[in-house]
Parts: C-alpha cells; sequence; structure tokens
C-alpha cells in the first residue's frame, strides 16, 4: 500500500517499520486478538490474584482497549482520541524491562503508552513494542497468511489462529493456554482457601478494627460538618489510605469552611480526577495534593485560580441545564427517560456528559423523529460515545450511540420496547431477591459485612449467594466478604472470594 510513496518518505519508513510492514495487508480481528496474545499473557487479570489493586488497573485498561480495536474495525471510522493506557506487566524470561520502570518487588513493571493509530496492524506493533515484547511472531503471522491462495486466505481470514507448540519450542515464549491450564489445575476450592487463609485474614482484620472506628468516626464527622448526602470512593483503597484522605479534607474543612459548605447536600467521592461528576457528585481526585482542591479544576481556563469548591454554584446552574436537556430528549422520543448509570459507564464530569447530551439533541432536533408522546414512558437510555449501533442491555436499559442514526433508532427502539420491559421487570425482581440473599448470608454466616465488587452482576451474586447458603463456614463469623472474580486476602482482612467458587475436589 506504500508503492507510490516518495524514495525519501519510503526511506524513512523503513527506517522506522520492519520491511514486512511496508507491504503486509490489514489484519483481521481475530488476528490481531492472535498477534496480541504475548501480551494479554503478562497483563491477564487472572494471573493478578493476590495483588488487587494492579488486577483493577489491567481490567479497566483491558476493557478500554478493547474498545479501541473495536472502533478500528468499524466501517468508515473516522480518527480515534489518543487513548492513555496504563498496565501492569508480570515479569516472565521473554520481556525486557529496557526503557521501562524497574521491576518491583511483586514481579511485575507499570508500562503506559497511548495509542494515536489507525489501523489494526499498527496499534498490535504499538502495544508490543511499548512493552518491550517481540513482534517475530507478526512476521510468522504475515507470511503464513500470504502463503495461502487468495480466496482460501479470505474464506479463513477470520478463524482464531491456533499455533503449534513447536513455536513456542522454538521461539522461547511461555504458551498462554498451557499456562492458564495450570492456573486452572492449580485453582481450590472455597473450604480449602479459606482454610489456608482464615488465620491471615483474622489478623489482619483485627489490626485494622481500630482504623476501621477512626475511619468510621471522620466520616460522620465530616458528614455532619459539611451538611453532605454521603463520601464515597471509586475505588477498594485501604482503610489506612481512606483515613488519611479524609484527614486532608478535614484539614481543608478547617481552614476554608465557609467555602467547603457550597457542597451541602452533596456526595463527595475521592477518586482519579477533580471536578464534579455527571451525576453532581464533587469528585476529589486523590493524585493531587489536597490543597490543589482548592485550585482551579480540570477544564478551567488557565491562571483563572477558581477553586473547585467556590465553583461549586455555577456547577449546580450547569447541572440544571443539563437536567432540562435530558427532559428535552425524553420529550422527542416518546417519555424514555435519559440515565446515567455510573457502574456501566465511563467516569465522565458534568461537563463532558453535557455537551454528550447536547450533540445527541441536536441530531434529534433536525429529524424530528415521530414518537407517539409519552408512548415509551418508563423505559431507559443511556447515551454511549464509544458505540456505533444500539443496543438493548440485559438490565433493560437501551444503550444509544450518540451519533446513531435517527431513522434507524426510531425501528430500533420501537422493536425492541416490550423486550426492554420485560428486562426491567426482572431486574427488579432480581435486585430483591439479590438483596433477600444477602441479608440471609450475612445472618446465617454471622458476617460483619457482605458485599460485591461493581464488576459482579446481579445474576451472579444470586448464584454465589444460593450456593453459599447450602454450606456450613464457621470460618466467616464477623468477617467481611466480598463477592469478586478471584481469591485475595485484603490488607485490611477482607476477604475476597469469586462469586464462582467451585466446591469438592480440586481440579484436576
Amino acid at each position: 500500500m506504500f508503492c507510490h510513496l516518495r524514495p525519501m518518505r519510503r526511506f524513512y519508513l523503513e527506517k522506522v517499520f520492519p520491511h514486512w510492514f511496508l507491504s503486509s495487508r490489514a489484519l483481521s480481528g481475530a488476528e490481531a486478538v492472535n498477534a496480541l496474545r504475548p501480551f494479554y499473557f503478562v497483563v491477564h487479570p487472572d494471573f493478578f490474584g493476590q495483588h488487587p489493586r494492579e488486577r483493577e488497573v489491567n481490567e479497566n485498561s483491558l476493557k478500554r482497549l478493547s474498545v479501541y480495536l473495536e472502533n478500528l474495525q468499524k466501517p468508515g471510522f473516522r480518527s480515534l482520541k489518543p487513548t492513555q493506557l496504563t498496565f501492569y506487566i508480570r515479569e516472565t524470561d521473554q520481556n525486557s524491562s529496557d526503557g521501562q520502570e524497574p521491576f518491583s518487588t511483586t514481579g511485575f513493571r507499570t508500562v503506559k503508552f497511548t495509542l494515536h493509530t489507525r489501523d489494526l496492524l499498527s496499534t498490535v506493533l504499538d502495544i508490543l513494542n511499548s512493552c518491550s515484547l517481540s513482534t517475530e511472531h507478526i512476521q510468522n503471522l504475515n507470511i503464513n497468511v500470504h502463503s495461502q491462495p487468495l480466496k482460501e486466505a479470505k474464506r479463513i481470514s477470520d478463524r482464531p489462529i491456533k499455533w503449534s507448540k513447536s513455536y513456542y519450542s522454538f521461539t522461547g515464549f511461555k504458551d498462554p493456554e498451557e499456562d492458564l491450564e495450570q492456573v486452572s489445575r492449580m485453582e481450590t476450592t472455597l473450604i480449602s482457601w479459606l482454610d489456608n487463609n482464615e488465620r491471615s485474614a483474622l489478623k489482619k482484620l483485627k489490626n485494622s478494627l481500630p482504623l476501621r472506628k477512626e475511619l468510621s468516626r471522620l466520616k460522620d464527622e465530616l458528614l455532619r460538618q459539611l451538611q453532605l448526602s454521603d463520601i464515597r470512593w471509586q475505588r477498594s483503597w485501604g482503610v489506612a489510605h481512606r483515613c488519611s484522605q479524609l484527614h486532608s479534607l478535614g484539614r481543608l474543612a478547617q481552614q476554608n469552611l465557609d467555602i467547603l459548605k457550597n457542597a451541602k447536600g452533596c456526595t463527595i467521592i475521592f477518586t482519579d480526577r477533580s471536578g464534579v461528576s455527571a451525576v453532581g457528585h464533587v469528585m476529589l481526585g486523590t493524585m493531587d495534593v489536597h490543597h490543589h482542591w482548592t485550585k482551579e479544576a480540570p477544564g478551567t481556563e488557565p491562571r483563572t485560580f477558581h477553586v473547585l469548591f467556590e465553583r461549586l454554584p455555577s456547577y449546580f446552574d450547569l447541572q440544571k441545564k443539563l437536567m432540562l436537556l435530558e427532559d428535552q430528549i425524553s420529550y422527542l422520543l416518546g417519555g424514555i427517560q435519559v440515565v446515567y448509570i455510573e457502574e456501566l459507564q465511563p467516569v465522565l464530569t458534568l461537563e463532558e456528559y453535557y455537551s454528550l447530551l447536547d450533540v445527541f439533541y441536536n441530531r434529534l432536533l433536525k429529524s424530528r423523529i415521530p414518537f407517539h408522546p409519552r408512548s415509551l414512558r418508563g423505559l431507559q437510555m443511556i447515551l454511549n460515545s464509544d458505540r456505533y449501533a444500539p443496543s438493548l442491555h440485559d438490565l433493560g436499559h437501551f444503550n444509544i450511540p450518540t451519533l446513531c442514526d435517527p431513522a434507524n433508532l426510531q425501528w430500533f427502539i420501537l422493536t425492541k420496547a416490550q423486550q426492554a420491559r420485560e428486562n426491567m421487570k426482572r431486574k427488579e425482581e432480581l435486585k430483591v431477591l439479590e438483596n433477600e440473599l444477602i441479608q440471609a448470608s450475612t445472618k446465617k454466616f454471622s458476617l460483619e459485612k457482605l458485599y460485591k465488587e461493581p464488576g459482579v452482576s446481579s445474576v451472579q451474586m444470586v448464584d454465589c449467594c444460593k450456593r453459599l447458603l447450602e454450606l456450613s463456614l464457621p470460618y466467616l463469623q464477623g468477617m467481611h466478604l466480598c463477592v469478586s472474580h478471584f481469591y485475595s486476602v485484603m490488607q485490611d482482612g477482607d476477604l475476597c472470594i469469586p462469586w464462582n467458587w467451585k466446591n469438592g475436589d480440586t481440579v484436576k
């Protein structure tokens, strides 16, 4: 595809890319996934069971990478916004730390890179090079593809590639499937894991009790002093970390009490960025020193130095406009309610979400789709800037792309409306059952607390609790139990168990 480049331009490209890259055809989605297998092997969350923070970072980054790769494959896609990703990479024999951060004592290192590529092949190369992983297998992949007759190559281009065992023997790479099989074979049962970890968890829990009391005291004091609705954390930080954050907020309140009272009635969330969220929560970025919370908020003009808490009244005005915009969209779409679901949508600031709604509203206004007034009342929709086509979620809400074709949108909503109502009814019934099972499990095992991670669905939680109630587990008395996707003892003694835990003999 570079055959018409000028000599100088081609010479430059040959310096940057291997010769086979310049003459290769575009990768299919299946080939890209196979080409990234060495990368998935070193970042797969299943290998970070004892490191919940690193596992969470990798899970979130993999989700964003998946969206990026999906968008690259959409017909007629435009240039994508640069996407910054962070991964924790396992230390293996075949990846090098040259040019990256040094390995930590836990056996992994941090890699950060920004994707701004326009095709799958360059994206794959960018990822592998950023992680200091070999790209030789891509050349082999490309040769194998070209060795097929054109007709046959087209026919099998999307078939997942099964690499020969001799490939790993020759290159020295480890077979990801073999390692995952080993993890599966080593997987323990719930009973055996509790046997091995009960003492450690109990010791950590007892050590954390004074800090837990301090955390509760600090939170109650700040809620009362600032008249807040709630204080929450976006991540699973330890109790000591949370206490430190509340101490910082308390010092800030002593210095600027009148300004902080602008947050009266609000929920404060400690997260990765400062500002006001799409649903009106005050976000305090934990990466900032606490006095930065009183300086300019993200998105403000340089050198204005308007403090975040001072600007809250103007944020509240914007929130009123946003709610009006949601009502106008609802009116144009037959009464369907526009909602923002924190657990299922990316974290957006109030300004970002307003802009998203505004773009969608103007497109609707121009098209004037004929919906019968109030015909869709009781239904819900969320706006999604990453999706290409509308879809119906299992929980009953519609996922609507901001740039969705209005005619297709009308047809999709009308044909799926009844299914959406049935899904929403099932969701409400499932939520009631989930809460009943959580209460029953908490009571039976005398748990101090039973909760789940955001990534665990109600269906998974119901299945987990039903099976737990069939067992006798004296180990759990007084414990904090978290239903997750992996086994782990948290630093403060919380027990994490996978929702699909196994009972009986260890997997052979």
